[in-house]
């Protein structure tokens, strides 16, 4: 039951975002942007593993680092998007970009 109430928050956190990014797409990159998921997988994490600070620790760093890659992917996306590029393209090269930098992420971190 536990399970299916984290996916249900999560979903609801989705939908919401793409529901106001039909109106406001400055708004819904802000939200998608937010550490809401963050805060939501810490408080899962901790509730967990209540008193673990070294897996909290290690989280919170991996995510401050996780940034960068997640900048590359906009960043990609954004100049794929001003050239006009089919969204298969533009997802594809962000994510290719992203991916390098996750596996570049992964190796800083050990």
């Amino acid at each position: 039951m536990e399970f299916f109430i984290k996916l249900l928050i999560s979903v609801v956190v989705i939908i919401v975002c793409t529901q106001i990014g039909r109106k406001l797409p400055s708004l819904s990159g802000l939200i998608a942007t937010m550490p809401i998921v963050s805060v939501i997988i810490l408080v899962w994490i901790y509730s967990d593993n209540p008193g673990n600070f070294k897996l909290m620790e290690d989280f919170t760093k991996a995510a401050l680092w996780g940034i960068l890659p997640s900048v590359l992917f906009f960043l990609v996306a954004y100049f794929c998007f001003m050239k006009h590029y089919p969204i298969g393209i533009v997802l594809c090269a962000s994510f290719g970009i992203w991916l390098m930098g996750a596996f570049i992420h992964q190796w800083f971190l050990r």
